[in-house]
C-alpha cells in the first residue's frame, strides 16, 4: 500500500548516464537503422529492475527541437496514497504527483528513477507519462506507446509493472521449458501447428465478459474432466480444440464526445489545461483523480495502436496483467493436455483516434479504416515489432496477423504501391522470451489481396504469404470475410473454391463460421433466395448455416488444413460488429448493422427482461418498432450520403402534421403515436444516443452465457465427436493425393451433395469416406457405386444428428445431413 511517507521519486544520475552511454553506443554502432531502432525499442517504456530502480524511455521525434527548454519537458508520475480496489466502478483517489526531469538524447528521453512503485497482482503501481509545454504554451502529453499496463485506457497514463515477478510466478513455466527446447542444431523451435482452433471474443465468451471469466470457464471444465464428471451442452463447445484464438485484446479506441485527448477513465478533479510555470515547477504535490473502470465494448479491431503491447483493461476484471497470464496458464495446464493460445494482432491500420495519441511519425495518412501506419520508417517498424514481442511474452503460442493485404507502401524505385511482405514475414519471426525459454510463434496470416479491389473474390489466391513462408498458414477462401451459406445454392457456386481447399488446402485455416462471416450473414438482404431447408425463420437459417452438421462433417472429417469454429456460432448466440466507442461514426455504423435485428434477434429474445433495456427506455417497446426505425434510418442515411444534418431534415419533413415535402415513405410510416416518444423533436444528439444504446444493448445480447440451456446436447456432442475424430486422424491435415483420393459432387438443379474417399499415405489401412448434403432436396445415396467401394468393409463412424441408416448401400440424405465412414479394423 502506498503512503504519504514514501521515498521521493528521484532521477538517479549515475544509472541514467550509464543508460545514455549504452544508447549512444547503439547509435554509433555499425548496425543498420532498423537494428539500431530494435535495440533502442527494447528499452523504451518502463522497466522495473530487480535492484528496485525503474528505467523509462520515450521516443519523441516531435520534441527534438526542444533541447533548450529542459524544464518544460518532464516525467509526471502518479502514485496512489491509499489502497485502491480496482474492481470498483467509480472512485476518487488521492495521488502523489511527482514531476522529475529526464535526459534527452536526440529523439529520445531517458531516465533511471528511484522511489517508483511497481504494480503487482495486489497493488496498483505508479502511473506515468511525459509532459511538455508546446510552443503555444499549452500543456501536452507523450504517452508510452509500448506500455505493459494501461489500467485506465489509452487516454490515461501507463502503469509501472513488475514484469519479472509476474513471469517468475506463472504456473505454466514447465510448459515453456518443455516446448522451448532447442533442436539438434541449436535452433530456436517454432511452436507446432494445432489440429483445430476455437475462436473467442473475450467480451462475449463468458458471463463476466473478461479474461478471468474465461479462466473460470476453462478451470471448471478442466476440473470436471479430471474428475470424470459430465459436461453441459454449452461446456462441450469449449473442448476438443488444441488451440484457442482470441479476437484482438489490445486496448481499443474510446468514446469521444469531442475530439480531445482527455481521458474518460482517469479524470483530474482540477483544471489540467494550464501549464505550470516551467521555471518554478513544483516537484511534488497531491492531486485528486476520479477513476472509472473502463467500459469500452468493441469487437476488437478498432485500435489506436498505442499500448498494443498491453491488454484492453475493459476485459480485465481485476485490471491486472496477471489476469492474462492466469488464463494462458489455465490453457497450458488443462487437464486433458495443453491448449495453445493464438493472439489476433492488428498492425495494418489504426483508428483516427491514433492522431490524438501518438506522434505523426507513426502515421502515413488516411485509409478506409482510419490511418495507414508508417511501417517503412525504421524506428516505427522496430517499435511495432517490440510491441508484438511484449505481447507474445505474456505466453501465447501463435499469432494471427489481421488484414495482411493492408500492409502496403509506395515504392519510389518501382513507382508502384507494393505489399510489405518483408514486414509481415518479420512478424512471424519475432522471438518469444519467457525467462530463459525462447520460441517462434505458430503463424496465421489473414490475407485476401487484392481485396478490396474490384473482383478480389475471384482473383485472390490466399497463398501469397504461405508461398513465401511455407511453415505459416493463411485464412483460406472458405473462411475469409464474405461467405454467406444462408443463400440457396451457395455451396454449388463455391465449388471452385471448395475444390481448391481439398487439393491445395493443407496450409489454410478452413471452416465456415468466424467473426467476419457471421457478421456478413447479417448483411444479406432478407429478400434474397434463402435456403429455407435450414430453418423456418431467418434466425434459424443463419444459425444452421454457420453451425451446419454437413459442413462440419466435411471440414473436420475429410478436408485438409486446420478447421476453425467460432464460439458464438456454436452456441447459436447472436453476433455483430458492435462498439460503444464511436461518437463520430456511430450512427453510420448502426445504420449498416441493422440487419442484425432481422437475422439474429427474435421476438422471444427481444421480449426477455434483461435484453434491450436501453432501447426500450426510448420507447421501442417491440422488436417490430425497432426494426422499422432501423430500416428507415438505413435508407435515409444512404440517400443522404450519411450527412446527419440532412438526415435530421428528412425526419423533420416526414414527421408531425406537415409532411408535404417528405421524400421517404418509410419515414412516413413512423408517423404514428406509438413511435413518437423517441421521434418527437429528433435531433443529432438523439440519433447519437440511439446509436450508443443500440450498440450497448447488442453487446449484451451477444453474450454466449445466455444461450446454453437452448442448445441441443445431441448437436454439441456430434460437433465434439468430429473434433475428436480429427485429432485422432491428424493425417487428414494434408492435401488429397491424386490417384488414391477422390472428391466430387452430385450436382443437379435441386441439390448439391459432396462425397469422397481418402487414404492415409503412411498407412493404407487407414481410410475414410464421406457424403454430405450441402443444400436442396433429399437424394438417394448409393455411395458404393459412386466411389466403387465394397461397403461391407466399411463402418459408420459418425452420422449427423437425426440421421438413421439401416443399409449403407442405399439410404436417403436430406439437406445438412452427412455420414462419415471408416474402413473396418481401424
Amino acid at each position: 500500500m502506498a503512503s504519504s511517507t514514501q521515498t521521493p521519486i528521484q532521477l538517479e544520475e549515475k544509472a541514467t548516464q550509464s543508460l545514455l552511454d549504452w544508447a549512444l553506443a547503439v547509435d554509433h554502432s555499425e548496425r543498420s537503422y532498423l537494428e539500431k531502432g530494435a535495440a533502442l525499442a527494447r528499452r523504451l517504456g518502463a522497466h522495473y529492475r530487480e535492484d528496485g530502480l525503474t528505467e523509462i524511455g520515450f521516443w519523441t521525434p516531435e520534441l527534438t527541437g526542444e533541447v533548450m527548454r529542459p524544464r518544460a519537458i518532464y516525467l509526471e508520475v502518479f502514485t496512489p496514497q491509499t489502497e485502491i480496489d480496482l474492481r470498483q466502478v467509480k472512485q476518487t483517489v488521492t495521488f502523489k504527483r511527482d514531476r522529475v526531469p529526464m535526459w534527452q538524447q536526440g529523439e529520445y528521453f531517458w531516465g533511471v528513477f528511484s522511489g517508483i512503485q511497481a504494480g503487482t497482482r495486489h497493488q496498483l503501481g505508479s502511473l506515468y507519462w511525459l509532459r511538455y509545454v508546446d510552443p503555444r504554451e499549452e500543456l501536452q502529453i507523450d504517452r508510452d506507446v509500448v506500455a505493459y499496463s494501461l489500467p485506465f485506457g489509452v487516454f490515461g497514463p501507463a502503469e509501472v509493472y513488475d514484469l519479472n515477478r509476474l513471469q517468475n510466478q506463472r504456473s505454466d513455466l514447465p510448459y515453456f521449458q518443455e516446448t522451448a527446447k532447442l533442436d539438434a542444431e541449436g535452433n530456436i523451435p517454432r511452436v507446432p501447428s494445432p489440429c483445430n482452433i476455437l475462436q473467442l471474443h473475450v467480451g462475449t465468451a463468458s458471463s463476466e465478459g473478461t479474461l478471468e471469466g474465461l479462466t473460470r470457464v476453462y478451470q471448471t471444465i478442466s476440473e470436471k474432466l479430471k474428475a470424470g464428471q459430465p459436461l453441459t451442452a454449452a461446456e462441450n463447445n469449449y473442448i476438443g480444440y488444441d488451440a484457442v484464438q482470441l479476437l484482438p485484446i489490445e486496448p481499443t479506441i474510446e468514446y469521444r464526445d469531442d475530439y480531445t485527448p482527455i481521458s474518460e477513465f482517469f479524470d483530474f478533479q482540477e483544471n489540467e489545461n494550464e501549464p505550470p510555470d516551467s521555471d518554478h515547477l513544483p516537484l511534488s504535490d497531491e492531486v485528486e483523480i476520479a477513476l472509472k473502470k473502463p467500459t469500452t465494448q468493441d469487437w476488437g479491431y478498432d485500435v489506436p495502436i498505442i499500448g498494443s503491447s498491453a491488454t484492453n483493461p475493459a476485459i480485465l476484471g481485476s485490471l491486472r496483467p496477471d489476469e492474462v497470464v492466469d488464463f494462458v496458464a489455465t490453457l497450458h495446464n488443462f487437464s486433458t493436455g495443453p491448449i495453445q493460445l493464438i493472439y489476433d494482432l492488428v498492425y495494418g491500420h489504426a483508428d483516427n483516434q491514433a492522431e490524438l495519441l501518438i506522434n505523426r511519425q507513426f502515421l502515413k495518412g488516411p485509409n478506409m479504416y482510419g490511418q495507414d501506419l508508417n511501417h517503412q520508417l525504421p524506428n516505427v517498424r522496430a517499435i511495432f515489432l517490440e510491441m508484438q514481442r511484449r505481447k507474445i511474452n505474456t505466453g501465447s503460442d501463435g499469432i494471427r496477423v489481421d488484414g495482411g493485404q493492408d500492409f502496403r507502401f509506395f515504392n519510389p524505385l518501382t513507382g508502384r504501391v507494393e505489399q510489405d511482405d518483408a514486414y509481415l514475414l518479420e512478424m512471424s519471426d519475432v522471438v518469444q522470451e519467457i525467462g530463459e525459454n525462447k520460441r517462434l510463434m505458430f503463424t496465421i496470416f489473414e490475407d485476401g489481396r487484392p481485396w478490396p479491389a474490384e473482383g478480389w473474390e475471384e482473383i485472390s489466391t490466399y497463398r501469397d504469404l504461405i508461398e513465401l513462408k511455407p511453415e505459416s498458414y493463411q485464412w483460406g477462401p472458405l473462411i475469409f470475410a464474405h461467405n454467406t451459406p444462408t443463400l440457396a445454392g451457395f455451396w454449388e457456386r463455391k465449388w471452385r473454391r471448395v475444390s481448391e481447399v481439398m487439393y491445395q488446402g493443407d496450409r489454410w485455416i478452413t471452416g465456415c463460421g468466424n467473426h467476419d462471416t457471421v457478421r456478413r450473414g447479417n448483411q444479406v438482404d432478407p429478400q434474397e433466395n434463402m435456403n429455407w431447408n435450414l430453418g423456418n425463420t431467418l434466425s434459424e437459417v443463419l444459425k444452421n448455416a454457420y453451425d451446419n452438421p454437413a459442413t462440419n462433417l466435411w471440414v473436420y472429417g475429410f478436408s485438409p488444413g486446420i478447421p476453425m469454429d467460432f464460439i458464438n456460432a456454436l452456441m447459436h448466440a447472436p453476433w455483430m460488429f458492435f462498439r460503444n466507442t464511436d461518437e463520430r461514426y456511430g450512427v453510420k455504423v448502426v445504420s449498416e448493422e441493422v440487419g442484425f435485428l432481422d437475422w439474429q434477434i427474435t421476438e422471444k429474445i427481444y421480449n426477455q427482461e434483461p435484453f434491450f433495456r436501453r432501447l426500450k427506455s426510448l420507447g421501442f417497446e417491440t422488436l417490430e418498432q425497432l426494426r422499422e426505425f432501423g430500416k428507415a434510418l438505413q435508407i435515409t442515411m444512404m440517400e443522404r450520403d450519411y450527412d446527419l444534418n440532412a438526415v435530421i431534415e428528412a425526419y423533420q419533413s416526414c414527421l408531425g402534421d406537415s409532411t408535404d415535402q417528405c421524400e421517404f415513405p418509410l419515414l412516413m410510416r413512423l408517423n404514428r403515436p406509438e413511435m413518437m416518444q423517441f421521434l418527437k423533436e429528433i435531433d443529432i444528439p438523439k440519433l447519437k444516443q440511439f446509436a450508443l444504446m443500440f450498440m450497448e444493448d447488442c453487446y449484451q445480447v451477444c453474450n454466449v452465457s445466455f444461450y446454453g440451456e437452448d442448445l441441443s446436447p445431441e448437436r454439441t456432442k456430434f460437433n465434439l465427436k468430429l473434433r475428436q475424430f480429427r485429432k485422432q486422424n491428424r493425417w487428414l491435415h494434408d492435401n488429397l493425393v491424386p490417384g488414391s483420393d477422390r472428391f466430387n459432387k452430385v450436382s443437379e438443379e435441386t441439390h448439391t451433395v459432396f462425397y469422397g474417399v481418402r487414404m492415409n499415405p503412411e498407412n493404407h489401412e487407414e481410410q475414410v469416406a464421406m457424403v454430405t448434403h450441402q443444400g436442396g432436396e433429399p437424394i438417394t445415396v448409393t455411395l458404393g457405386d459412386w466411389l466403387q467401394l465394397d461397403l461391407n468393409q466399411w463402418d459408420c463412424s459418425i452420422v449427423s444428428p437425426g440421421l438413421e441408416i439401416d443399409d449403407l448401400s442405399c439410404f436417403q440424405l436430406k439437406d445438412s445431413q452427412g455420414v462419415l465412414l471408416k474402413l473396418k479394423g481401424n
